[in-house]
């Protein structure tokens, strides 16, 4: 009986020790989508940074709101349809389709006299006062845009971009970073600066580009900035990034296991209270 007596008691000294459950809600776009739809990535991908987290913290329990190929005024503009929720920490981890598709950055004037979904900053100021709104105690973290390097989706190879090395419409990925920062700045809010501080470039999106030789017609293997200057054919070619490619990147823009393990360490490195 005193046995038992003693083993009760360590029980619940145990569950008393049990860490709180954590509610997230991780807002994004493709790289935060893909996480839960591998297949989708050819399952060159097996651990998205959502995942990551949740394995190293099982008391952290994800909503996945990543939506493929939305900008961060897709989301102002849908903030009312999307079904979000309450919860103890929300993640935006937006930008980088914004840029691509030649949204309006705006300034610092369109976040603080919140002019709406014309401008991305005006988009953020939509988003965080909607997250404010469900619970104002809760954690915000900002994750600017990652640099990218040259784009091919796997399932569509007329679906490609070139990267970050290049301005698109007159404006660089990095002032779209650096937006982020400056609301971060403005609201206090904890920013995880992939763009600057992750060391994911260009470089190393990929460790090469399988392009067709333009003097040969023979494939060959061209490193960065070198593939920057071959032509691909999405018609004809080959894709270019095979297996052996995939370094930060599996396809020059989303992050391959590799570039998730930076993602999720530099986001619980931000996360409050977050116990390693």
């Amino acid at each position: 009986m005193k046995n038992a007596i003693l083993f009760g008691l360590f029980g619940l000294l145990m569950l008393g020790c049990k860490p709180k459950e954590i509610s997230w809600v991780a807002i994004g776009d493709s790289i935060t989508y893909l996480n839960d739809h591998k297949d989708e990535t050819g399952n060159r991908l097996t651990k998205g940074y959502l995942s990551l987290i949740a394995e190293k913290y099982p008391h952290i329990k994800y909503i996945n709101q990543g939506h493929n190929g939305w900008t961060s005024i897709g989301i102002a503009e849908n903030i009312e349809k999307l079904g979000l929720v309450e919860a103890d920490v929300y993640s935006v981890f937006l930008g980088t389709n914004d840029w691509w598709a030649g949204k309006a950055l705006g300034s610092m004037d369109d976040y603080t006299q919140n002019t709406g979904t014309g401008t991305v900053y005006g988009a953020f100021r939509i988003i965080i006062d909607k997250l404010k709104a469900l619970d104002s105690d809760a954690q915000i973290i900002l994750i600017t845009p990652m640099q990218r390097g040259d784009f091919v989706y796997i399932n569509d190879y007329k679906n490609n971009a070139y990267g970050s090395y290049k301005a698109k419409n007159g404006e660089t990925l990095g002032r779209f970073a650096n937006a982020v920062i400056a609301i971060g700045q403005k609201e206090n809010i904890a920013v995880v600066d992939l763009y600057h501080e992750s060391g994911i470039t260009p470089e190393n999106a990929v460790h090469f580009k399988r392009l067709r030789n333009p003097e040969t017609g023979e494939y060959k293997n061209y490193s960065y900035p070198e593939y920057t200057e071959i032509p691909f054919d999405p018609e004809s070619d080959e894709y270019p990034y095979p297996p052996e490619a995939i370094d930060m990147t599996y396809d020059g823009l989303h992050p391959s296991d590799k570039g998730c393990a930076i993602i999720a360490q530099m986001l619980a490195e931000k996360w409050e209270g977050l116990e390693n």
